[in-house]
């Protein structure tokens, strides 16, 4: 049963020998120049392999924050096909890990359009899993104005995985806004959540959103984000960070580029599933 709760909110389980396997978010500032964001992607992912992590995943936009939107056209890449998919590829085979692309611009029916595509690869190498970004970003506040659905065309399928660390469920940036989204995967064990929030969605809601989506799903949630300020004038928020089923950040990282590595517990999970059985009390159904 449950112990009381500790200083910092999490409760413990009563004998029991905590274990697990290491995760990581990854935190990034790119630009423009996609070969330049893969050499950075690449060091950062070794950092994280070098600390014992068996999951990295990278931000939206890791391999291009353009100078405008429609840069990331010309850099689209057919499934399964480019520099960007075979460096994912080659570096989860490489590193004996597994590695989420967070967004890759993958072609689509549309000429002027890209699917905002997050990109699973298994430790040989294998892809996995493909989720394209149903939720577009639209904002029109102050001097910031955003508009995804010009370049982007969205996605229209919920996308999980299973996979030796539980069954995961893919999301990207403002899907977290979105918790239907969430209850319709049906119950994974992990939450991956991508993400280039602007420095003012983040700073108002970024943590709150993705503590929100961990309780109520009772899943860890890996949250990687694009921090600092981009070559194109945009600021995005960072505050990457992993947090746990009871909603307790485990790992963050405010600023800059970087890594932030956590240990994922399935027989946690597991206990407070089975204490506060609140995914089996559910009424309302998605949809």
């Amino acid at each position: 049963m449950l112990n009381d709760i500790t200083q910092n909110n999490q409760p413990l389980i009563e004998n029991e020998k905590r274990k697990g396997f290491c995760v990581a978010a990854i935190q990034m500032a790119s630009g423009p120049s996609v070969s330049a964001n893969l050499e950075e992607a690449a060091r950062l992912i070794e950092e994280a392999a070098a600390q014992k992590a068996k999951l990295v995943v990278l931000p939206e936009y890791f391999c291009i924050m353009g100078m405008k939107d429609t840069d990331k056209l010309a850099v689209r890449e057919q499934p399964g096909n480019g520099p960007i998919q075979k460096f994912l590829s080659d570096t989860a085979k490489r590193l004996g890990i597994w590695l989420v692309g967070g967004s890759v611009p993958l072609a689509s029916s549309e000429s002027d359009k890209v699917y905002n595509s997050c990109l699973v690869y298994a430790d040989t190498g294998e892809q996995v899993a493909r989720y394209d970004k149903i939720h577009l970003f639209g904002l029109r506040l102050g001097h910031e104005h955003y508009a995804e659905e010009r370049t982007i065309k969205a996605g229209n399928s919920v996308v999980t995985v299973d996979s030796p660390f539980g069954r995961i469920g893919l999301s990207i940036c403002y899907d977290l806004r979105f918790p239907e989204l969430f209850r319709m995967m049906n119950k994974v064990d992990i939450i991956l959540a991508p993400a280039a929030f602007t420095a003012i969605t983040g700073k108002a809601h970024w943590e709150v959103l993705v503590r929100a989506r961990a309780v109520e799903n009772m899943a860890y949630v890996i949250a990687p984000g694009q921090g600092g300020y981009h070559v194109n004038g945009r600021e995005t928020n960072g505050d990457s960070m992993i947090v746990d089923p009871w909603g307790v950040v485990m790992g963050r990282l405010p600023r800059g580029s970087g890594a932030v590595v956590a240990t994922i517990d399935p027989e946690y999970q597991a206990s407070l599933r089975t204490n506060l059985p609140a995914l089996d009390h559910r009424i309302l159904q998605a949809g």
